[in-house]
C-alpha cells in the first residue's frame, strides 16, 4: 500500500506541484522524507496489530493533521489533473461548479463525521 501510494504521488507529480503552489521549495527534502516515512509507518501499521492509547485531545489534533493532508492532497491532485473544469464542461454544468465543489466538500465532512460518530469507539 505504501509503495503504491508513493508511486501514485510520483507519477502524477503531486509533490512538486504542491511545493510550487505553497512556495516552499526550500523544504523539498522535508516533503520527500515525510512522504517516505509516512508510507513506511503506514505499511508497518497495516501489517501489525499495534494499539495506541492516547488522550482525546491528541486524537483531535491527529484528526486535524489527517484532514489537512487529505485536503492538500485533493487540492494538488485537482490542480494537476484539472478534473473539475473538464468534468463540468463535459456534463454541461459549468455554471454549477461551485455547487459541485460544495457537494464534494460537505459530503467528505459529513461522511467523516458519520464514520467517527457511529463506527469509532474511543
Amino acid at each position: 500500500m505504501g509503495a503504491g501510494f508513493v508511486a501514485f504521488l510520483t507519477v502524477l507529480g503531486i509533490i512538486p506541484r504542491l511545493i510550487q503552489l505553497s512556495k516552499t521549495r526550500k523544504y523539498i527534502r522535508l516533503f520527500e522524507g515525510s512522504v517516505i516515512l509516512g508510507a513506511l509507518f503506514g505499511t508497518i501499521l497495516s501489517f501489525e496489530a499495534i494499539h495506541f492509547s492516547m488522550p482525546k485531545v491528541f486524537l483531535i489534533f491527529w484528526g486535524l493533521l489527517h484532514g489537512v493532508f487529505v485536503g492538500m492532497l485533493a487540492a494538488a491532485l485537482t490542480e494537476v489533473l484539472n478534473v473539475f473544469p473538464i468534468l463540468t464542461k463535459r456534463i454541461g454544468v459549468e455554471s454549477k461548479l461551485i455547487w459541485l465543489l460544495m457537494a464534494l466538500v460537505l459530503g467528505k465532512i459529513f461522511g467523516s463525521l458519520f464514520q467517527w460518530v457511529f463506527f469509532v469507539r474511543i
